[in-house]
């Protein structure tokens, strides 16, 4: 049987995953690495870590699946999307890889949303007008290094940094390419007023190719590094959150895909380019037919693990696991911890309020609150935000039957039970929890003919778990939110006078 291999570069760690060609998952390895903050609001990494972590985890992944060279058919990429790396004359980076999470371009972004044609360049790119933009990355950079700036070859993503050190070709998908700001939705073209924008030519940047494109003849000395054959067919991919949606098999009109890592995200499904009035939704495409749109939410599992290091380990065992000693907490909690309300924006905030400025806050402790109250409103916190996304693609899409949960912090029963409870409708969780790398594997084999069509994706999902809404709950949540949104629209004057 022929095997499949999904590589998923994320923000705190590399994955990759082995399946076969009904879906089973054979093996499974990741490798992590720093996040790097030299200057505040800096948020980079070292693309060379990255590809070494590439390496290591593809290698450790066909090793605990028990196979060979021979048995790989073929790879699917995925990574992170709105990544910025300067390559410099010799094809060297002149720069680390600035991540989506980098907030240094916060004056020019502002600048731009407020411009006259702010609006129009969102409409024709699909990509909000936000720090985590490379689009607004390149401004920072063209007036604030203008000495990098001018010396860069080209402009990429970390994903193309990997390619083009397996390959020495520097390519990018629609999809990664979407996300840069720079991208013609309409076209699938680079926008030359947007180019000319950003002072940056075409030549410096990758040439573009469908999600499904092939690349074969990679390096023999970096093959042999993963255990593989070098003219082993490697798909170029697409982003993350496009994968997650085909990963989870959520690529039906009334499914909502909803992944909580590090950050989260909530996505849809579409047949066509959409975007928001408004400004507070992404749209980035996966194939011809099929589009994502959705937003992400920097406030993920990263809250929870500041909550655990920070409050959360006084009495824990060794032996225990302190997510999941915290989670249990909170299940003694009630909804609304009694009066205690988070807004969770530790680190800012992406959709639906795009605000660079945001931060966290705790409104209505008293006396009685105990540390488990806390935990019970930093978790319903990050359900808050997931939601409010939800809220937009409610004003631009029918209605959702279904969530198709995927990501570390969905792992917990409670957890999903809060999802259920909080959107009001059924909640399903696949085996396969990375579902970014599993929809790598599958578009892969999709794109070499072992399936004929991405629906075949969703005969390969396996639900092990569904959780219905207690509709008492979810009444009660809905009132929660209602005071969650007024808080955030009363201090978000506030916020922005904050150091």
């Amino acid at each position: 049987m022929n095997h499949f291999i999904g590589i998923d570069i994320g923000t705190t760690s590399t994955k990759a995953i082995v399946v076969n060609s009904i879906g089973e998952m054979k093996g499974l390895a990741s490798r992590e690495y720093p996040l790097l903050s030299p200057q505040p609001r800096f948020a980079e990494q070292d693309p060379n870590l990255i590809f070494s972590a590439v390496l290591e985890s593809v290698r450790e992944a066909i090793q605990r699946a028990n196979l060979s060279s021979r048995d790989i058919a073929a790879i699917g990429c995925g990574s992170a999307m709105h990544s910025l790396i300067v390559m410099g004359a010799d094809h060297f980076p002149l720069s680390q890889s600035i991540t989506w999470a980098d907030n240094r371009s916060v004056a020019q972004a502002a600048a731009l949303k407020q411009s006259p044609h702010g609006i129009q360049i969102y409409r024709k790119t699909g990509t909000p007008l936000h720090p985590m933009s490379p689009l607004t990355k390149l401004l920072w950079m063209r007036e604030c290094d203008p000495d990098r700036f001018n010396k860069a070859v080209k402009f990429i993503s970390i994903k193309e940094y990997v390619l083009y050190q397996l390959f020495e070709q520097y390519v990018v998908d629609y999809s990664i390419a979407a996300a840069t700001g720079l991208l013609n939705l309409k076209a699938l073209n680079w926008d030359q007023e947007v180019l000319n924008l950003a002072q940056v030519r075409v030549d410096q940047l990758s040439q573009l190719v469908p999600t499904t494109h092939i690349l074969q003849g990679m390096k023999p000395e970096y093959a042999a590094a993963m255990g593989l054959d070098p003219n082993v067919p490697v798909v170029v991919g697409s982003s993350d959150g496009v994968l997650a949606n085909l990963g989870v098999g959520a690529i039906a009109s009334d499914q909502l895909a909803i992944t909580v890592g590090t950050s989260s995200a909530v996505r849809k499904v579409v047949s066509q380019p959409i975007t928001d009035e408004q400004g507070r939704s992404f749209c980035y495409p996966l194939t011809e037919k099929y589009w994502v749109i959705g937003g992400a939410s920097n406030n993920g599992g990263i809250v929870l693990r500041w909550f655990r290091d920070t409050f959360g380990q006084l009495e824990i065992e060794p032996e225990q696991d302190a997510y999941a000693h915290l989670i249990q907490l909170a299940e003694s909690i009630p909804v609304g911890a009694e009066g205690l309300l988070f807004l969770p924006f530790l680190s800012g905030e992406r959709a639906p309020y795009w605000n660079a400025d945001a931060r966290g806050v705790f409104f209505g402790m008293s006396l009685q609150h105990q540390r488990s109250h806390f935990v019970r409103a930093v978790l319903e916190g990050i359900l808050f935000a997931a939601y409010s996304i939800t809220t937009v693609l409610s004003d631009l899409t029918d209605a959702s039957q279904t969530i198709l949960a995927s990501g570390g912090m969905t792992r917990s029963r409670i957890w999903r039970q809060m999802m259920a409870d909080l959107f009001g409708i059924e909640v399903l969780a696949p085996e396969v929890y990375e579902a970014s790398g599993f929809g790598g594997a599958v578009l892969a084999m999709y794109a070499v003919g072992e399936i004929v069509k991405l629906e075949a994706v969703q005969s390969m999902i396996r639900i092990h778990d569904r959780h219905l809404p207690n509709l008492e709950r979810s009444q009660q949540y809905h009132k929660l939110f209602d005071r969650y949104q007024r808080l955030y629209y009363l201090l978000e004057p506030e916020f922005s006078t904050l150091d």
